[in-house]
């Protein structure tokens, strides 16, 4: 389940009066009506009959409730994509995101032959980057540790990003080989192969031998079931203590490419040989997240709804932003929504490293505070208003029919159970030129 508190601000009722724009400031406490005059409409031209448009009312001065809450309960388990690294946000704080997975056979009953003569040259753990910006942050130095799972994995467990898994064993990443950049745009190099970029981590080769003897003298590599068993998996994390504030990046990992796999290289009797361990869609996965916001003005807003009037937050893995819009209520009930948008403008510099992302996805709930979220829809980001248009005119319909309760909008990254993308809002009593607004052209029948 999905939840979420808050302390509700006090509304002060107000009229609708049809073909006459309504009016009311944005306030901490009390929002009351003052007068404005009615905007020109142009939405929905070339979609509306004019002797309707006549007869309709449009409206841009609706007062909204703005301010975050944080999830507590994040699905992550078979993610789109793996997120690994830590920055130091200097406005959100510190965001730290490691990887689970399993890891299966790439076939059973390897046959390694007379194990003797076997030198393991190299073991080394695969992650392919989604793609060349694949990334939240900055590119750089960070320090990787990988960890043996002492605790089983399940295909068809649900696992939340704040889960935490038993480990076995000490860091299994070679010393002197822990520090790697992470670099999406770097073209890897294998055996004068050159390929899409990678995360090579160098593993300690004695889990490697150990596992030729396994399959050489045991049963856990008989299938996969007996392997898992066997070797219950992996904890790929960071350890980037000290990071300054603006430092720091998480990244995105293919972990169902082919590409993306854990590999014994060997030579046996002067030959160079490999072995495949597969991470694919079979393997049980899941995302981790730890964020910090103590001490940041996000942790302010999430703990006070007052303060998100002027500036509030959403962030993956983290806080949700919520929009609500109580003046909805004093629609008439014969009204025929042609449009409604709301307009949620961002703070940010084109060019600098937090982006808001591409897209956000809006959730509405059935009876508001701790409730289910239901899937409305979603808006792309507008790097020209630099903010986002969501498109309400089913959702404001919806309330006039009494199909939806008027609990507000809830606003997130699109990826927010698999990414780092954080946004800043301008909230209704922002400093900032741009404000956020609903505009609606409704006709009454």
């Amino acid at each position: 389940m999905q939840k979420f508190s808050y302390k509700m601000n006090i509304i002060t009722p107000f009229t609708w009066r049809k073909g006459a724009s309504l009016s009311a400031t944005f306030l901490f406490c009390l929002l009351v009506s003052v007068a404005c005059k009615k905007k020109e409409n142009t939405l929905g031209k070339n979609n509306i009959d004019q002797n309707d448009l006549l007869q309709s009312a449009t409206t841009d001065t609706f007062s909204l409730v703005t301010f975050s809450y944080v999830s507590d309960s994040i699905i992550s388990d078979n993610p789109p994509f793996g997120v690994l690294g830590s920055y130091n946000d200097p406005v959100f704080g510190r965001y730290n995101a490691e990887i689970y997975t399993q890891i299966r056979l790439s076939g059973a009953n390897p046959e390694f032959g007379d194990i003797s003569g076997i030198v393991v040259d190299s073991f080394v753990l695969a992650l392919e980057y989604v793609g060349a910006n694949s990334f939240y942050g900055e590119i750089g130095d960070q320090t990787i540790e990988v960890f043996e799972l002492g605790e089983d994995l399940h295909i068809d467990s649900t696992y939340y990003s704040k889960d935490i898994k038993a480990l076995t064993g000490l860091d299994l990443v070679v010393p002197g080989m822990e520090v790697l950049e992470m670099n999406t745009s770097y073209l890897t190099v294998v055996d004068n192969d050159t390929i899409d970029p990678q995360l090579r981590i160098h593993l300690n080769t004695a889990k490697a031998d150990a596992f030729i003897a396994e399959a050489d003298a045991g049963t856990a590599f008989s299938d996969n079931d007996a392997f898992i068993n066997y070797f219950k998996g992996l904890l790929i994390k960071t350890n980037n203590f000290g990071q300054s504030s603006g430092q720091g990046g998480a990244f995105y990992f293919n972990m169902t490419d082919p590409a993306t796999k854990l590999t014994i290289y060997y030579t046996q009797d002067g030959e160079q040989k490999e072995y495949d361990f597969l991470i694919n869609s079979s393997c049980a996965d899941f995302n981790h997240v730890d964020i910090d916001n103590s001490m940041t003005d996000v942790e302010t807003v999430i703990n006070d709804t007052i303060p998100g009037q002027e500036t509030f937050y959403a962030q993956s893995f983290g806080s949700r932003a919520v929009v609500q819009i109580p003046g909805l209520d004093n629609i008439p009930n014969n009204a025929i929504v042609h449009t409604a948008t709301l307009f949620l403008p961002t703070q940010y510099q084109s060019g600098t490293k937090y982006a808001p992302g591409f897209d956000v996805s809006i959730a509405i709930t059935e009876t508001g505070g701790d409730s289910q979220l239901f899937g409305y829809g979603t808006a792309p980001y507008s790097a020209y208003t630099k903010g986002f248009e969501i498109d309400l005119r089913t959702y404001v319909q919806g309330l006039i029919n009494n199909q939806l309760e008027n609990n507000g909008l809830i606003i997130s990254p699109i990826l927010h159970n698999t990414s780092a993308e954080r946004i800043i809002f301008n909230g209704p009593l922002t400093s900032n030129k741009e404000k956020p607004f609903l505009k609606i052209l409704y006709t009454e029948f």
